[in-house]
């Protein structure tokens, strides 16, 4: 039995029937510690403490179990709930029977070491210890498992997810001419909707309404229901495949034998039109980065960006929609404008001189 520290906090050890336990005063201060310390000595003295044991004996895949069922399932929609399924696997992989208050923010460092060893983005990482953490603060607040968040005291990755990428009209020309119909299809409605990628397969034709030229957007990422204004190209593609769809298929855009075309297939058709048109390091997503960034660049508010791509906040905007120098020339000509004495002074150099005995130097 013994006090020591992780960081700047100090921790009890002792051990009861052959097993170990570890537990946070929860205060820096040494005298403090011991004080909390002799008073946990003289709980288990007299069996007091133990009446509680369980609290302190979950594990880590209790505790994601418990929140996958729990809080992600019920708060999440199916994709991002399968995601924290992915994520959580990843974490149990290496916390295998880790009693949660002996998780410390070494350990966690260390997994973040092994996911970069295994080619993992720091994005992925930064995502899985945010998952962690959330659980470990259920844990904290609703569940009264643990008293600490180890995670919290972990730095998380820096990383660059500012991606500046986006398709001009001259690309939208030469990728449009290389792709089939089917896909041609798929890219303008992705350009002129900004729907994502899941979104556009997914889609049917029950979300559909031509007579009022709109689209619903049902089970998303915000967990909202929208109804959307479609624009006179946007209204052209749908009009030309519904006449070419059968009455038996309610999807938008299926495959040549009328199921729902797989995500990964859509990918790989994508890049092979890309790099035929030769144009690089361009995504599938960028193309709903390309329809911010033409709206905004059109002089089109954030507030109305932010409603048709359905983002959560003005900010998540401003990460998609990106100016080119030239729709900025404009707005600094405005500038131009403003013609007043300075001006004047430099068109008549000689009319307007200053001696220097009226020049005063205000704090030299």
């Amino acid at each position: 039995m013994g006090l020591y520290k992780r960081g700047s906090v100090w921790w009890m050890s002792f051990s009861h029937n052959g097993r170990q336990y570890r537990q946070s005063t929860e205060t820096e201060n040494k005298r403090l510690a011991a004080r909390i310390f002799d008073k946990l000595k003289g709980e288990l003295a007299e069996g007091k403490w133990f009446k509680n044991i369980s609290v302190h004996t979950h594990t880590l895949e209790e505790l994601m179990n418990k929140y996958l069922k729990e809080h992600s399932s019920v708060n999440k929609v199916k994709k991002s709930h399968l995601r924290d399924k992915g994520m959580a696997k990843n974490l149990l992989s290496f916390f295998k029977n880790r009693i949660l208050t002996d998780i410390t923010p070494a350990m966690i460092s260390d997994y973040k070491v092994k996911r970069r060893e295994d080619g993992v983005s720091p994005r992925t990482i930064n995502y899985e210890l945010t998952l962690m953490s959330h659980a470990f603060n259920l844990a904290i607040l609703e569940w009264e498992w643990v008293k600490d968040n180890p995670v919290r005291r972990v730095r998380k990755d820096r990383t660059n997810n500012f991606i500046e990428r986006w398709l001009n009209p001259e690309e939208e020309k030469r990728l449009l001419h290389v792709s089939a119909p089917w896909l041609r299809d798929i890219i303008i409605f992705a350009i002129h909707t900004g729907l994502r990628q899941s979104e556009i397969l997914d889609l049917k034709w029950s979300q559909i309404d031509l007579v009022r030229r709109t689209m619903t957007i049902f089970e998303q990422k915000n967990r909202g229901i929208d109804t959307l204004p479609l624009n006179e190209t946007t209204m052209r593609v749908l009009s030309d495949r519904h006449h070419q769809c059968s009455s038996k298929v309610d999807l938008v855009f299926p495959s040549a034998n009328g199921t729902r075309i797989d995500n990964m297939n859509l990918v790989r058709a994508f890049r092979r039109v890309t790099r035929k048109a030769e144009i690089y390091n361009f995504r599938f997503h960028d193309l709903r980065h390309t329809f911010a960034t033409r709206l905004v660049q059109s002089g089109v508010g954030i507030y109305e960006v932010q409603k048709l791509g359905r983002w959560k906040s003005p900010s998540m905007v401003m990460r998609y929609a990106h100016h080119n120098t030239e729709s900025l020339r404009a707005s600094i000509e405005v500038m131009d404008g403003f013609k007043g004495a300075f001006i004047t002074n430099l068109s008549h150099p000689q009319k307007n001189r200053v001696h220097k005995s009226h020049l005063r130097l205000v704090n030299p």
